[in-house]
């Protein structure tokens, strides 16, 4: 994939959306572009999942931040039932990309999936707040990060465990 010319005006950009090797691809195009490419943990600070986000948000030069903060808002609540991210570190991440100049890539495939349209409407939220860039990264397939199937048990009422 070759990431369209329109990113080059931006400073600044977080990497978020489907997973697989069109994401890998953009995240070294970006590098040949001149942006310095960051990965982020696989897992968030637990205190404050926005904090190395700040930390590399206040360093100079191109950033592309391949991100997993807006991962977690949409996988969370698949997976567990709830995020470790709220809307206000999410919102506040969009700001600091706005104000340094970026924007935030939304990465999709032409799959409709609960995932994708979790990201589709987190990514609708956050175009209020910063540039969002859609890019179809062209893999069927489906993520490589699938949410887990709750438990049957525990799927009709979270309070009530049967045991036995």
């Amino acid at each position: 994939m070759i990431p369209p010319p329109t990113l080059a005006r931006y400073r600044t950009l977080i990497v978020e959306g489907h997973e697989g090797a069109g994401r890998n691809r953009l995240v070294a195009e970006l590098a040949h572009l001149g942006f310095e490419v960051r990965h982020m943990p696989p897992t968030l600070h637990h205190l404050d999942p926005g904090l190395p986000y700040r930390e590399l948000l206040a360093g100079p030069g191109r950033l592309a931040v391949d991100g997993n903060l807006i991962a977690e808002l949409v996988h969370g609540p698949l997976r567990r039932g709830r995020s470790r991210v709220t809307w206000m570190q999410a919102l506040d991440l969009a700001d600091a990309v706005a104000e340094r100049d970026g924007a935030m890539l939304h990465l999709t495939t032409s799959e409709t999936t609960e995932v994708a349209t979790a990201y589709a409407r987190v990514f609708h939220t956050l175009a209020q707040h910063v540039p969002v860039v859609t890019l179809d990264v062209g893999e069927p397939g489906g993520p490589s990060r699938a949410p887990r199937a709750r438990s049957t048990q525990l799927s009709k009422n979270d309070r009530q465990l049967t045991i036995g």
